[in-house]
């Protein structure tokens, strides 16, 4: 992608008033005629379809275009690919609504590795926790990369034993690099941008606003060939995951826990609905020997 393409996708993600859809039209647009960026504020907004932000939108556009040197450094900030660039995992370019920018810090090619997601109730027990350590070192031993979202409980332990096993695993998270959410999962977050992969829509400065995380989560589900679910409630951000993948056409797998414990209804309420019952490694590696990049 050329350079100018690059820092016009860059603005507009640090833009208020225009979400992913309407940068993709952007970019679509853009790469139809001949990569042009050389774009107005009112042509960027009949092309990305912006209407009840419009105002949000030009203020943000005109306060960008007003401080070049601002945004410069700002830029310079930030590491990122995008949706066009070779290293863009494969099945996440499938989905509806395919984050344009991925920003990161870490080791960049784990994004060409398979993936498989682990997620789970953030007060997890005993029990789940128990599961991952069980189920993840097989994974690993099939050079499979974990995935989840840094949260409290099942997604942090996930990523922790992962590592203790000698793997690779990627942190998915719904604020800007520069911010630890939530401040319980800090240090693996920081050890992992060192160590392994951590990834983001948003630009730095971004907080932990309530709808980023159903976003985040769409990109677990679509950058994973599974993704497997360690305790979850009924009526929990897990099983939006789990959903997502569903619809994606990726494998889901639950583990059934304790019928008496709310704890895991969500996981039994997905085998009912026709995710994999998960008693054992092999429940997972024998649905995705089929897969590959």
């Amino acid at each position: 992608m050329e350079a100018k393409q690059r820092k016009l996708l860059f603005k507009l993600a640090v833009c208020s008033g225009i979400g992913n859809l309407g940068m993709l039209k952007v970019l679509d647009f853009s790469m139809r005629y001949n990569n042009s960026t050389d774009f107005s504020k009112e042509e960027i907004i009949q092309i990305a379809g912006i209407t009840t932000y419009q105002k949000n939108f030009s203020e943000s556009w005109d306060h960008w275009t007003n401080n070049p040197e601002k945004l410069t450094k700002y830029y310079d900030a930030h590491t990122f690919i995008t949706i066009v660039d070779p290293v863009y995992p494969y099945y996440l370019k499938q989905i509806y609504n395919c984050p344009v920018l991925l920003f990161y810090r870490g080791n960049l090619s784990l994004l060409e590795e398979n993936c498989l997601a682990f997620i789970g109730a953030r007060a997890a027990s005993v029990y789940g926790i128990n599961v991952a350590r069980q189920l993840i070192p097989e994974m690993i031993g099939h050079n499979l990369t974990i995935v989840s979202g840094l949260a409290k409980g099942i997604d942090s332990i996930s990523h922790q034993v992962a590592m203790q096993n000698g793997g690779n695993t990627i942190g998915v998270i719904g604020t800007g690099l520069d911010i630890c959410y939530p401040k319980e999962t800090a240090h693996i977050q920081r050890k992992m941008m060192e160590e392994q992969l951590v990834i983001s829509e948003y630009p730095n400065g971004t907080g932990p606003n309530k709808y980023h995380f159903p976003m985040r989560n769409r990109i677990i589900a679509g950058m994973t060939l599974g993704t497997c679910v360690i305790e979850a409630r009924k009526k929990s951000g897990t099983l939006i995951t789990a959903q997502a993948a569903l619809e994606y056409g990726r494998e889901v797998f639950a583990v059934p826990g304790n019928l008496f414990d709310a704890q895991s209804d969500g996981c039994h309420a997905l085998i009912q609905d026709g995710a994999k019952c998960t008693i054992s490694a092999q429940d997972i590696l024998e649905e995705i020997q089929f897969f590959s990049i």
